[in-house]
């Protein structure tokens, strides 16, 4: 009988569970809420002063009335614009860290980029300055030649934005096109320059 009795007292202590403190488990929620907060606060605090610090960049030009008829186009999306040749120096003015949708255009005039939700700008040809295969910018990384950066000029900056269409393939055929128009665009600045 001792024996069944000692099981029986034991059976009863595994049951009693034990009673759930339930101010320190709200206290470590509200705190991590707080931290979470606070963090995301300060994450905010740091895009707003970067916008700032690239207060000197002129307003983003706007597409033409008449672009004339489109070379390529793709949509996909956009991941951002850095200072060229520095993929993580992000640049925030004027709406180009916000990333989107894309839809692209290029024009014998230049490139047009509607961005539904965020701010289109439109980038002169004689503002192209090249365009390659990459696989990261602005602290986003694909695969390698995932990305098209299309590099341009703006006001005394240089400008990397990155693109990735829905179909990769067809990045190759914009390289090559932007390119294209950005030398004969050099050229042509360069002989009309010599010829004055």
């Amino acid at each position: 009988m001792t024996p069944f009795i000692h099981l029986a007292a034991e059976a009863a202590e595994q049951k009693s569970a034990e009673v759930t403190d339930w101010a320190a488990r709200v206290g470590w929620v509200v705190g991590l809420l707080l931290f979470i907060t606070l963090v995301y606060w300060l994450m905010r605090q740091g895009w707003k002063w970067r916008g700032t610090l690239q207060s000197d960049l002129p307003e983003l030009p706007t597409a033409p009335e008449s672009p004339g008829a489109a070379k390529l186009s793709m949509c996909g999306r956009y991941h951002g614009s850095t200072t060229a040749g520095h993929w993580l120096d992000r640049i925030v003015a004027h709406g180009l860290g916000t990333r989107s949708k894309v839809e692209l255009t290029l024009t014998d005039e230049g490139l047009d980029v509607v961005r539904p939700g965020a701010s289109d700008f439109f980038v002169p040809v004689a503002a192209l300055r090249e365009a390659r295969l990459d696989k990261g910018i602005a602290g986003k990384v694909l695969a390698e030649g995932g990305l098209l950066v299309v590099t341009w000029q703006h006001g005394d900056r240089q400008i990397d934005s990155g693109f990735r269409s829905d179909r990769a393939a067809e990045h190759a055929a914009w390289v090559e096109a932007v390119n294209t128009m950005s030398d004969t665009t050099s050229r042509t600045i360069t002989t009309e320059g010599t010829a004055r």
